[in-house]
Order: structure tokens, then C-alpha cells, then sequence
């Protein structure tokens, strides 16, 4: 379970502010490490190849070594999954661009789509780059079984244009996906494939 002790870093956090670098860790400016973040040892441990890649991904592609792509957060609301996030980005001091995934669902269809391929222009314009989409569940519901999304059109073209990009990533691009989501359980499972988000940290 991933415990950000949120109390004990917002006194830490808010008079911070990004490095000569330009680190846009948060939305605030601030930067966010690992070493403001208590408690989630083992969290951090597994992030750290993610960190590594993106100070850099030369050397992954140099080795011919298959590079992280998209990594799941899993975690009750409330603990920490964000901030830990935030910390990846200032670990590797590069962009961090967040969304919530409840923005893509728009009443017009194609939208939603639009705005995951304007997410992903961005990225790769700014890479390396963090992508963070909390929430990732309002889109990516299962399709099939008991958790299949309720004839929503829009969700699922928005799902798939997520696929999409993130398939569509080379062994150049120096982007990671990091999802945040409390029901693992109800996401489709296209979305666990290799290459993909096929990591998971709790």
C-alpha cells in the first residue's frame, strides 16, 4: 500500500520551488524528491529503474534493452499516490504533465480522444516527460464482465485512443505513463499488456 505522509510534507513543499532546470513537478512549480516522501520504501525502490530511464534513455537503447512505458499506482484515495508521482518527476528532473481522467469524458463525442492525443504531443514534444493520469479507471473500465462501461461511446474511444498512443510509443521516446487508480480490479485488461501499463507499485 503506498502511505505518502502528506502531513508531514506540506510544510516542506510549499515555499519550494523548481530548480534553475525548469522541473514542473507539479502543477504549483514546486519539486517534489523521493526524500520528502516517508514511508514507501519499497514503493520507491521499484520506481527507481523508472527514474534511471528517464535521466537516461540513451543508454537503454544502447543496450537494446525494451524501455518502462506505463506503470499502475495502486492505493486508497488519500494515500500518496500523486505525490509519489510528483517525486519521480523531481528525482529525474524532467516535465510532469497531469491530468485527471474524468476530463477526457465530454458530453461530444471524440473529445476525449482529441485530448489524449494533445496529451501525448505534448509529452513527446517535452521529453523525457512524465505523463500522469489519476483516476485512469473513469476511462478504462473493463469492457467485458461485470465491470463493462455502460454504453458510453465516448469512454471507450477514449480508451482506445489511450491504447493507441501508447502503442504507438518508438524505442526513442523517453515518455512514461504513471495511472493512479484505487479499483485495479475494474480496469480492462488491454490496458495490462506489455508495453502497456504491465507494472504495478502498491
Amino acid at each position: 500500500m503506498i502511505i505518502g505522509c502528506l502531513q508531514h510534507t506540506t510544510g516542506q513543499l510549499r515555499n519550494r520551488k523548481s530548480g534553475p532546470s525548469g522541473t514542473k513537478s507539479s502543477e504549483r512549480g514546486e519539486t517534489v524528491t523521493f526524500a520528502d516522501i516517508a514511508g514507501v520504501d519499497e514503493a520507491k525502490e521499484e520506481l527507481e529503474e523508472i527514474v534511471e530511464f528517464l535521466r537516461n534513455p540513451d543508454r537503454y537503447t544502447r543496450l537494446g534493452a525494451r524501455p518502462p512505458r506505463g506503470v499502475l499506482l495502486v492505493g486508497l484515495p488519500g494515500t500518496g499516490k500523486t505525490l509519489l508521482a510528483k517525486a519521480v518527476a523531481g528525482e529525474a528532473d524532467v516535465p510532469f504533465i497531469s491530468c485527471s481522467a474524468s476530463e477526457f469524458v465530454e458530453l461530444f463525442v471524440g473529445m476525449g480522444a482529441s485530448r489524449v492525443r494533445d496529451l501525448f504531443a505534448r509529452a513527446k514534444r517535452e521529453a523525457p516527460s512524465i505523463i500522469f493520469i489519476d483516476e485512469i479507471d473513469a476511462v478504462a473500465k473493463s469492457r467485458d464482465g461485470k465491470f463493462r462501461m455502460v454504453s458510453n461511446d465516448e469512454r471507450e474511444q477514449t480508451l482506445n485512443q489511450l491504447l493507441t498512443e501508447m502503442d504507438g510509443f518508438d524505442s526513442n521516446s523517453a515518455v512514461i505513463v504513471l495511472g493512479a487508480t484505487n479499483r485495479p480490479d475494474v480496469l480492462d485488461p488491454a490496458l495490462r499488456r506489455p508495453g502497456r501499463f504491465d507494472r504495478v507499485v502498491m
